[in-house]
């Protein structure tokens, strides 16, 4: 691209391009990008970044796979979209037939959506349905816990943690019940008064609670903390003694990025509901899903109105679709768990100096997942330069320093995003 094509498309950007979680008026520097493979990303003006965020987690298999665009490329010769009322196509049901192959034993049922926060407003709507079409009115809540996040559509932002990103929005959101943080860490020693806090909620509420919703294992957005799987295995219990459905929102923490497939598996547990998104299509084409178990489909099928009120234009994209099913065929053909347990391992011994350096106050590594915790918030834009000359991307979440790399990155890759990230955590580029 030329120098002053270049300046010409940065210029409009500035003007008229509202960029995520950013100013109109003073927006922050972007960068052009103008090819990805791998896990890199390449500018306009030739700089090669290391991408250590997989494009907000959802590149797995690193970008431009030529097997997911091939999938898509092929369906583009037969056709690109049909609304979904009425038809059915082949790329769809052979990813729900994929799907259902995968995901803890149980679920039975897969309804599409656009994109990860449409999938949970998908579930809370069958948990609200569901308790309707039961005989159980009352149970117009969810339950959630602290420290969470969901996304950033009206209903999603009701379920994250009201203290977190979308606080300028609590006085007009719809008010759902917060459960203190998993308070046990992933490989502490567990202890079932974890559990006394939302067993009491449960007991004070529970005829109020249609669902409890939250992300398994990991917490996202909201921290980037890992708790124990016992907190799961303790809260499916509570769920049934208590008539409520089960929601896990695994939209960030599935197909791998934990170790597990999906991170249920740590708990050994099923859910009611389940979402999924981000990496379900390898991050080539948005798509996400919302399954369910039998009880929950049947229930919301037998009352008023009879059927799950929603439906996305583009639900089920034929596009998205063929990428999910090449995605899902990716994951059968190469073993993604020794990759993730080499990052892992490599994630540990790299990112441990940081633990000793004055302005950490934690280190923590689960799967495909590195966190730098730090004593001070970092901005994003001061960052930039200094990553630029680096030749690595990484965006930090207020306080928290962290990568979650393509399940393809190279050693020598993930070195210089961890050398990268122990330099931030020093003081270096800020």
């Amino acid at each position: 691209m030329k120098v002053d094509e270049l300046s010409s498309l940065l210029e409009f950007d500035r003007r008229h391009v509202w960029h995520p979680y950013a100013s109109a008026t003073e927006p922050p520097p972007v960068n052009c990008a103008v090819k990805a493979a791998g896990s890199v990303i390449t500018l306009a003006d030739g700089t090669e970044l290391i991408d250590g965020l997989s494009s907000w987690w959802c590149v797995a298999h690193g970008h431009n796979h030529p097997r997911l665009t091939a999938a898509i490329q092929e369906q583009l010769q037969e056709f690109c979209q049909i609304m979904f009322a009425g038809f059915t196509h082949a790329p769809a049901v052979e990813l729900s037939r994929r799907l259902l192959a995968v995901v803890p034993e149980g679920m039975s049922r897969v309804f599409y959506a656009d994109s990860g926060s449409i999938a949970v407003e998908v579930a809370v709507k069958m948990a609200l349905q569901y308790q309707f079409s039961t005989g159980h009115g009352s149970r117009t809540r969810m339950l959630t816990v602290r420290g969470g996040y969901h996304g950033d559509t009206v209903g999603t932002m009701a379920l994250s943690d009201p203290d977190g990103m979308h606080g300028c929005f609590a006085h007009v959101l719809p008010r759902h019940i917060f459960a203190p943080i998993p308070p046990v860490a992933f490989g502490a020693e567990w202890d079932d008064a974890a559990l006394a806090p939302v067993a009491e909620l449960l007991e004070r509420h529970g005829e109020e609670v249609a669902g409890v919703i939250l992300e398994p294992v990991l917490q996202g957005a909201g921290g980037m903390r890992f708790y124990h799987p016992a907190y799961l295995r303790g809260l499916r219990e509570l769920c049934d003694r208590h008539g409520v459905l089960l929601v896990l929102d695994e939209v960030a923490t599935g197909f791998g990025r934990t170790g597990k497939f999906f991170a249920a598996e740590y708990a050994g547990i099923s859910p009611d509901i389940m979402c999924v998104g981000k990496a379900l299509t390898g991050g080539t084409v948005t798509l996400a899903a919302t399954l369910c178990n039998e009880r929950v489909a049947t229930g919301i099928s037998k009352g008023a109105p009879g059927r799950l009120m929603h439906g996305p234009t583009f639900m089920a994209n034929p596009l998205a679709c063929a990428a999910g099913c090449a995605s899902l065929a990716l994951f059968e053909e190469y073993d993604w768990s020794e990759k993730v347990r080499g990052i892992e391992g490599q994630l540990r011994r790299e990112l441990a100096p940081a633990a000793s350096l004055p302005g950490a106050t934690d280190v923590r590594v689960l799967g495909a997942v590195g966190v730098i915790e730090l004593e001070q918030s970092l901005s994003p834009g001061a960052l930039m330069p200094f990553l630029l000359r680096e030749g690595v991307w990484l965006r930090p979440i207020g306080r928290y320093l962290y990568t979650m790399p393509p399940f393809v990155i190279s050693a020598s890759e993930l070195s210089r995003i961890t050398g990268v990230m122990v330099r931030i955590a020093a003081g270096e580029g800020l």
